[in-house]
């Protein structure tokens, strides 16, 4: 139970000393950046108004909002909600600062501040499922072929995944996919694992021992609860209830929060869907032959339908298969109600999974005959796979966020890379703030009013242009849309020859990757990673401790990986990441933008762009001591007209052209 006030609590601990002993607790120094974003913050919790921080790397942002986090649930007695994008991040938060923090802070406090993280369901094993509580969902065969496991050197039978997991589940004392001790392939842990739509709830024999209820029942009892961004999305959104009650979220990493966001509620509907229900439904004894064959019939829509955007109503031949899937799948959602042994609790668990999963069918079969005004309708034919899905997905999630997130808390939002250009009123759009309700942060006014916000921009402590060299290959040939140009190929290799290695090279695509690692593996004798080849954990510890291994790879690597030191001294980057103009969402943006007379082409395809770029280099100065060059092997960034506002996103490093200094520069650092 929460403490109650005594006359110590009357007075609230000063800012100032709190934010010097929690420096000093993690072996800091004072910085002025710092102290300003956690003055901000504190101002922002104190008068309820939303906040928007830039905080360039080095700033110490973590700490300069969990101080005050800490003091305002302390102080009020309500806990602070903490939302960042990465399990890096959250890792570190919680094993790392959090610990040393409260130990500094207690003594100036009324009592120890507690906290906790919590996850999403699917993440923690489900005792229930362990002891046959569910049907298994795999077909024999499967438990003895090969399945490389998440993180592991080789690969292992994955009924001997599911083995180690079972013995890992009756000595482990939270349950937390991330304790494992070796790895296991994400088919592994669905085998042990159920979603929050098959979770049986409260009827759930196990219930008292579970590891979700158990974690969840913690979070409602502490100050700081730290999450994800998905999760966070899922519980405003449906409200489940799965945070506690709170006045106060802070969101890390928000440049991600619209993504994260938009896919939490996206939606999809595909043939094989249907096909594992059906399949479901007939181990409860029920036969489902009507619902098989309306899954036929989506299967054949989709087959008619072109891959992209479904612009106007949905084709005839796919609203009629909708209809009919919606119409069978509400009959199965009731036959199945009680379906099976009524005395056997495999089938009880099998009875609450599928008609989870038949509901989701009968809500994305209503939303795709009927979309919204704002919602983007789209069909993807995957190669790789053969498989085929419709989904719907938000135009913007500017009016969800403002309805279910802005309105009944303070929000903080910060990041690295937020306001592209200095400006903060776009990514205050994106979330629902409005320009016209921005105050000024040293004002009171707009105090208490839910729609008031302030942005402040802290710096970075680094001296970018005395630690590091932006070049700009303006001698290649732009890319072509058919993969990497063998010139750019050649002056990759070339950089990374005169750097010896440690470069961190990043590509707009997983082609574009692997040709630049087959080409730079062929040229060289140096040690080359390739994404894919291995967990990305695994990968950035290998080339973080080797200064000659260099790292390629593609999206996930912009941005998220911390290499200190030499082992990271060359980040090149194929490409300006444009997003993709066939995909729907994008489309669908920059035809409303368009519509309502602003420019398209940067307020969404530049704006993507300058936020990869600027995450991308970012990968190189991680600390004062840090020297190096970040190389872009694309010269549209110098000789196009959007190439200097793209610029202006990234560090301001010192610049160069001429690919004599480039290269004469990293091999001086290579010697260093």
């Amino acid at each position: 139970m929460r403490s109650t006030p005594t006359d110590r609590e009357a007075e609230p601990a000063a800012l100032g000393p709190l934010m010097e002993a929690a420096v000093a607790a993690v072996g800091g120094a004072p910085r002025p950046g710092q102290q300003a974003m956690a003055e901000a913050v504190d101002r922002a919790m104190t008068e309820r108004r939303h906040l928007l921080v830039q905080a360039g790397t080095g700033t110490g942002k973590s700490l300069a909002y969990l101080v005050p986090a800490l003091r305002c649930a302390v102080d009020s007695g309500r806990p602070v909600v903490v939302s960042t994008a990465t399990i890096a991040l959250q890792t570190q938060i919680v094993k790392k600062d959090l610990p040393r923090i409260v130990e500094a802070l207690t003594p100036q406090l009324p009592r120890a501040p507690r906290y906790s993280l919590l996850k999403g369901r699917s993440n923690y094993v489900c005792l229930h499922k362990v002891d046959g509580g569910y049907p298994d969902d795999l077909d024999p065969q499967a438990l003895f072929a090969e399945s490389p496991a998440r993180g592991a050197e080789g690969s292992e039978r994955l009924g001997e995944q599911v083995r180690r997991l079972r013995e890992w589940s009756e000595t482990t004392d939270t349950g937390d996919r991330d304790e494992l001790p070796v790895p296991v392939s994400d088919r592994a842990w669905r085998q042990v694992s159920v979603t929050a739509a098959q979770c049986l709830g409260s009827s759930c024999p196990m219930v008292e021992a579970c590891f979700v209820e158990r974690n969840r029942a913690i979070a409602r009892d502490v100050d700081l609860v730290v999450t994800n961004h998905a999760l966070m999305a899922v519980d405003a959104f449906s409200g489940h209830g799965i945070l506690p009650e709170h006045e106060v979220l802070v969101v890390d990493e928000a440049h991600d929060l619209v993504a994260r966001v938009t896919s939490a509620v996206t939606e999809v509907l595909t043939h094989g869907l249907i096909r594992s229900i059906v399949r479901e439904l007939r181990g409860l004894g029920l036969a489902a032959t009507a619902l098989d064959d309306a899954g036929e019939a989506l299967r054949d829509a989709l087959a008619a339908m072109p891959d992209g955007r479904v612009i106007g109503d949905v084709p005839p031949r796919m609203l009629d298969a909708l209809l009919v899937l919606r119409t069978e799948a509400k009959g199965a959602h009731s036959d199945a109600k009680d379906a099976g042994d009524p005395q056997s609790a495999s089938a009880a668990g099998a009875r609450k999974a599928v008609r989870a999963d038949l509901q989701e069918v009968i809500d994305v079969s209503e939303r795709l005959i009927s979309p919204g005004e704002d919602d983007v309708v789209s069909v993807a034919h995957s190669e790789a796979t053969g498989r085929s899905s419709i989904q719907v997905a938000p135009l913007s999630v500017a009016g969800a966020m403002r309805g279910a997130v802005l309105e009944d808390r303070t929000v903080v939002m910060t990041s690295a890379t937020l306001a592209l250009g200095g400006r903060f009123e776009p990514p205050a759009g994106s979330v629902g703030l409005r320009a016209t309700d921005r105050r000024g942060i040293e004002t009171a006014q707009g105090a208490g009013d839910s729609s008031a916000w302030a942005g402040l921009d802290v710096g970075s402590p680094f001296a970018y242009q005395r630690q590091g060299i932006l070049y700009i290959a303006r001698h290649l040939p732009e890319p072509g849309r058919d993969g990497p140009v063998p010139a750019m190929l050649e002056h990759l290799t070339e950089l990374v020859d005169a750097s010896e290695g440690g470069a961190l090279c990043l590509f707009s695509s997983r082609r574009g990757a692997e040709l630049a690692a087959e080409h730079v593996r062929a040229r060289t004798s140096l040690p080359i990673l390739l994404q894919g080849e291995d967990s990305i954990s695994s990968l950035v510890r290998r080339f973080r401790e080797d200064e000659t291994t260099s790292l390629f790879g593609t999206l996930s690597l912009w941005q998220g990986v911390d290499v200190q030191g030499r082992a990271c001294r060359l980040v090149t980057i194929d490409r300006i990441p444009f997003p993709r103009p066939d995909d729907p969402l994008t489309a669908a943006r920059q035809e409303r933008i368009s519509q309502r007379g602003g420019n398209a082409f940067m307020q969404i395809s530049a704006q993507h762009a300058a936020l990869l770029l600027a995450q991308g280099a970012g990968r190189l100065i991680r600390s004062s001591a840090d020297r190096g060059m970040v190389a872009v092997l694309d010269p549209r960034l110098e000789t196009k007209r959007y190439g200097s506002f793209l610029a202006s996103a990234m560090p301001p490093l010192w610049r160069t052209n001429d690919p004599d200094v480039a290269l004469a520069a990293l091999a001086r650092l290579a010697r260093a």
